[in-house]
């Protein structure tokens, strides 16, 4: 992926409409995940074998990156400016171990299922996450039996051992994503990097969960959503979660301080038989390291769970009390 980015760099000017939307975006490049909309693009066309040349590069049978980036540039700016025009859609399944370790670790008054809601779904692949086998650790949890397996490589203590119930799961995107749809699974499939065989091989089998369970993904921005659903009515003896993995980078801050003073809101109406938690998986505000943050009513306490990678590689848990 490295040598992909330095010749696109390189070669960007025989991609004129792709470089003048470059050099003239709007925000911070990087927040926006700039520099992964090209290489999944390039990605997409050598997955399409458009051109043959790049498809080769990517097939491993030369390593003539500048010339086989240069002549997709050329080929297929408009492409290429256009899919850089929508945001990422990683929707990375291995995230999910993390968000099952926090689960685990809620400190509920007594064992009760969850109702998922999650903020920035893409194809819902992680409300899917109690169809996943996991390895936390010395834990196991979820299905046995799934052809998802997710084993970050972990450090620190063990996670709680809890048993995760899921009884409802939804989320939100601006742009959902459907498995049942080949451009939509094939989007998925670009933003997987190249060179890393499994994690495509992970995203393919989750895909294939989705198709048979499809997940519950509403379109909307994530405020407005989020609003909606902490007024609705919450069951007796289930515990209402919301979840988000890497995905208040690319929100406004006006946003951001909406969907906490929602979630304020909703903590204070909670109780112990109708409790809430709010599980994150993102960056810290001057981007140093990925943290993973579990905050719980009715008591409102938050703690940092662990340090994570950005794609749920690993995982170094950090023991924090929850009592």
């Amino acid at each position: 992926m490295a040598s992909v980015l330095e010749a696109a760099d390189r070669q960007l000017a025989q991609a004129p409409v792709t470089a003048q939307m470059i050099h003239q975006w709007p925000g911070d490049p990087a927040a926006a995940a700039l520099a992964m909309r090209v290489n999944a693009a390039l990605h997409a066309l050598a997955r399409r074998a458009t051109p043959e040349n790049l498809a080769s590069l990517y097939s491993g049978e030369h390593n003539d990156f500048d010339g086989a980036i240069a002549e997709a540039f050329a080929q297929q700016d408009a492409f290429i400016a256009g899919w850089i025009s929508t945001p990422t859609q990683t929707n990375e399944v291995a995230r999910a171990g993390a968000i099952m370790s926090a689960l685990m670790a809620a400190p509920l008054a007594r064992p009760m299922p969850f109702e998922l809601l999650e903020v920035g779904s893409s194809c819902g692949l992680n409300l899917n996450l109690a169809r996943y086998a996991y390895k936390l650790g010395p834990v196991s949890a979820g299905d046995p039996l799934s052809a998802v397996r997710i084993e970050p490589r972990w450090r620190g203590l063990a996670p709680r051992l809890s048993p995760v119930s899921i009884i409802a799961a939804r989320g939100v995107d601006l742009q959902p994503l459907n498995a049942s749809h080949a451009r939509d699974r094939e989007r998925l499939l670009a933003f997987a990097w190249a060179d890393q065989p499994a994690r495509s091989k992970r995203l393919d089998e989750a895909l294939k969960i989705a198709v048979e369970h499809p997940p519950r993904v509403d379109c909307g921005d994530a405020a407005t959503w989020l609003a909606r659903r902490m007024v609705e009515p919450q069951r007796s003896g289930t515990c209402r979660a919301v979840v988000h993995s890497m995905v208040l980078q690319y929100l406004h801050e006006h946003e951001r301080e909406d969907i906490a003073a929602t979630m304020a809101a909703a903590g204070a109406r909670a109780t112990d038989d109708r409790p809430l938690v709010w599980v994150s998986f993102e960056w810290t505000t001057d981007r140093r390291e990925v943290q993973l943050r579990l905050t719980w009513w009715p008591t409102g306490t938050s703690v940092v769970l662990a340090r994570c990678d950005p794609y749920g590689d690993w995982l170094e848990w950090l023991g924090a009390s929850l009592n």
